[in-house]
């Protein structure tokens, strides 16, 4: 991997990674962009202990552009974009509208693969190691700056999910707080190794489901299942067998292994519910450790936490999306439609032959 850092016309970081050590990256921005300004600000929720973003110079981002003004696809032809280079192979930059930004932490966009009309599944298995390379690259040199607790490697798949841009891309959010989910986990993960005497909760949940009827996938070093309590209709949790608290921590042979296990997973999920339905919209992110102090969580160290991915799609049959109503937004309890053993056994029917 060859990576190189430059800075577009509004003084914005862009990071290419490229396949070849050879590649040469000197192209310049040439658009006349002013410096960005944006108005992000945290807010802590008095009653429920929680942190909200308040963003609102995002009510003027890119919204649906046809492919031909894409601002995530090459510079070419006269065109210029976000990526001012004609080509790349992965790249990241700064997202011009952020939720989070300068002491609320940082927003940045990864773009998978030049190619408008493709897909993460569509990857082979040398460009997603690429991928989970800058993913770690950029976990890495986040977590060192001052106003970081948490980084959060993700990607929203499709207009049910809500995504603007069609390119396909992720984002990495570096919070300056740790998030109310992973808080919770990490609740959790204390009170069991307390009751327990030591036992962590990750390792004893993996025990539990290897070799079950939720697992939808197992290799030499990874495994995915459907969890227990599901909350999603179709929902796979996917852990490397070698607990590591964040995408730094694995070894070589689970970053080889990964790309075509996760490629697997993806192009499982499209096939869900049969042949001719459009591309399942999905969301699937990479659950780390935070930086930041874990006093808060009796007795937990960053190394008690299992980085894990989850992926999970809105569709709960052909046609149909899973909407979060009453009680799921108003009282944060999830009714699945699926049972998860049903999902788990779908997922598994629809393996690649």
């Amino acid at each position: 991997m060859k990576k190189t850092s430059t800075r577009l016309a509004d003084g914005r970081e862009l990071i290419y990674y490229d396949l070849r050590d050879d590649t040469v990256r000197d192209a310049v921005d040439r658009r006349p962009l002013e410096p960005t300004v944006t108005s992000s600000e945290i807010r802590r929720d008095p009653l429920l202990g929680d942190s909200i973003a308040v963003a609102s110079h995002r009510q003027g981002r890119t919204y649906h552009p046809p492919a031909d003004e894409c601002p995530l696809c090459p510079s070419r032809d006269g065109r210029l974009s976000e990526i001012p280079d004609s080509s790349y192979d992965v790249v990241v930059f700064e997202n011009r509208f952020p939720s989070l930004a300068g002491d609320s932490g940082r927003c940045e966009v990864v773009c998978f693969t030049s190619d408008h009309n493709a897909s993460f599944a569509d990857l082979t298995e040398e460009q997603a190691a690429l991928v989970l390379d800058a993913w770690t690259d950029r976990t890495s040199e986040l977590s060192h700056l001052p106003s970081v607790e948490q980084v959060f490697c993700f990607e929203n798949r499709g207009e049910e999910i809500g995504v603007t841009l069609g390119h396909p891309h992720g984002q990495i959010y570096a919070y300056p707080f740790t998030t109310p989910r992973t808080a919770l986990m990490l609740r959790q993960l204390a009170q069991h190794k307390k009751a327990t005497g030591g036992e962590n909760l990750f390792d004893d949940v993996l025990k539990r489901e290897l070799g079950g009827e939720r697992v939808v996938l197992e290799s030499e070093h990874w495994a995915a299942f459907v969890p227990y309590a599901a909350h999603w209709p179709y929902e796979v949790h996917l852990y490397p067998k070698r607990r590591v608290p964040d995408l730094l921590g694995l070894d070589e042979d689970a970053r080889t292994e990964f790309p075509q296990v996760y490629l697997e997973l993806l192009r499982r999920f499209d096939r869900i519910f049969g042949e001719g339905e459009p591309p399942t919209p999905y969301i699937s992110g990479w659950h780390q450790a935070p930086f930041g102090a874990l006093a808060e969580f009796d007795g937990v160290s960053r190394d008690d936490f299992a980085l894990h991915l989850e992926l999970f799609t809105i569709r709960r049959t052909s046609g149909k999306l899973k909407f979060l109503a009453g009680s799921e937004s108003g009282m944060s309890v999830f009714i699945n439609d699926v049972p998860p053993e049903r999902a788990a056994q779908r997922l598994r029917e629809v393996a690649s032959s």
